[in-house]
């Protein structure tokens, strides 16, 4: 139960603080289990300010309690990599930190215990994605049909998911995604992911433009010959479709989604698909 959780965490403390080092120090419990040197720091940060943000919660949502599950898990393969680094000078360090492994192993294995057959979307997905629960498979699959799932890593993943086995719900998940993502959310796979579905319906140009606009947002390597490939060759075409895929890049890192080429496209599509 969710209950199990809140109690296992505590549920007194003080006023919000970012600063790990003072939650810490007012919330020692909080802290207790984790490594002290500053391996893992963004990992252990993360972990702390969750942790306190369940604390001040009186019933903590399945959101929350999958976001503690992704930090654990975080720091938990964070801090594993750490203890295997031998500490010369301090050898208590490393031991330090495979007590922290061994801890934050334990935490994490009684989450995922506690939020089993859970209801919720999140832990739901949670449960579905890391052990292929197929009970968990079912909650949420029914939360999508019944449009319960709003949060965009979620819908994202249900996109990826029916990439082969149903492309048009597949392009229309995508279409929401991006829709709900803002600049600090969006992924530059999910053009991949489309640049793909577009490949299998046959449409080279959208196939270019989706892949070269991936790659100017994430500075991948590509084969030039490969890119020219999908347009047969054309290189007049590919001197278009390079300035789109510029135009593209910068409206999309500026979360203009709604003013992109690319929601016209995907909307034209959903509208001939529901035609």
């Amino acid at each position: 139960s969710l209950l199990g959780i809140t109690a296992f965490l505590g549920l007194f403390g003080c006023e919000p603080t970012s600063n790990t080092q003072k939650i810490c120090n007012k919330n020692p419990e909080l802290c207790s289990d984790l490594h002290k040197d500053s391996w893992c720091r963004f990992e252990k940060g993360d972990l702390i300010r969750n942790r306190y943000l369940l604390k001040m919660t009186e019933a903590p949502t399945g959101e929350q309690l999958f976001d503690q599950l992704l930090y654990l898990e975080d720091y938990n393969k964070c801090i594993e990599l750490a203890a295997g680094v031998q500490h010369i000078l301090h050898p208590e360090r490393t031991n330090d930190r495979a007590r922290a492994f061994g801890l934050s192993s334990q935490t994490l294995a009684q989450l995922q215990e506690t939020t089993k057959n859970s209801q919720d979307p999140h832990l739901a997905y949670y449960h579905w994605s890391r052990f292929n629960d197929i009970e968990a498979g079912k909650v949420l699959f029914d939360a999508e049909k019944n449009g319960l799932i709003k949060d965009i890593r979620l819908k994202a993943q249900l996109a990826a998911h029916y990439l082969k086995s149903e492309p048009s719900k597949s392009k229309r998940l995508y279409a929401a995604t991006l829709s709900a993502a803002d600049k600090a959310s969006f992924d530059p796979d999910w053009l991949l992911a489309l640049a793909t579905l577009y490949r299998n319906e046959n449409r080279p140009e959208m196939h270019y433009l989706l892949s070269k606009t991936n790659i100017i947002m994430t500075d991948a390597n590509f084969a030039e010959e490969q890119m020219l490939a999908m347009i047969q060759g054309n290189k007049v075409l590919q001197e278009k479709l390079d300035k789109e895929a510029e135009n593209l890049a910068n409206v999309l890192e500026s979360g203009m989604y709604a003013q992109s080429k690319l929601k016209i496209v995907l909307e034209q599509d959903l509208d001939q698909a529901v035609n």
